[in-house]
């Protein structure tokens, strides 16, 4: 458990790896999701996947699309959640017109990065993103091989 400087404690609980390698991570920010007791509970327990999501940005707001959160195994539903249903992301509108410029005028994408607790609170990091070529991802992983080289010790 991290600790920021003043503020509450944030706990991982879902790393979007995937979104590092396949793309160039600008400005990132912090949304709020929408949640149900049942799902926030899921995530608590990290049974959530973000590899397959995506936002949508739309006239009413941001959605999180694609994001997968198991069925909470000990929750009475008799209508249970699609558990890949849209959720709403709770951003400011400055935040949000931020994004969409981005989106509109630079060609860029907005990629989830990571779901974390924050104190009580379920926030998303959101990132604006340039997708990466090829070399660029042969790069990556070439400089990930030399730290880790560098991190062993002399045989």
């Amino acid at each position: 458990m991290s600790r920021p400087a003043s503020g509450p404690p944030i706990r991982l609980l879902i790393d979007n790896r995937k979104a590092r390698y396949e793309f160039h991570l600008n400005d990132s920010f912090e949304a709020g999701l929408a949640l149900t007791g049942p799902e926030v509970k899921s995530l608590r327990m990290g049974n959530a996947n973000l590899a397959e999501a995506w936002i949508r940005l739309d006239g009413k707001g941001a959605a999180l699309v694609g994001c997968y959160i198991a069925p909470y195994a000990e929750a009475q539903r008799d209508n249970p959640e699609d558990p890949r249903r849209p959720r709403r992301l709770l951003l400011h509108i400055h935040e949000l017109a931020k994004l969409k410029r981005g989106v509109r005028q630079k060609g860029m994408t907005v990629v989830p990065v990571k779901v974390y607790l924050k104190g009580s609170r379920i926030k998303l990091e959101l990132a604006l993103a340039k997708g990466k070529a090829q070399r660029d991802k042969r790069e990556t992983v070439k400089a990930r091989d030399a730290a880790r080289d560098m991190r062993r010790p002399p045989r």
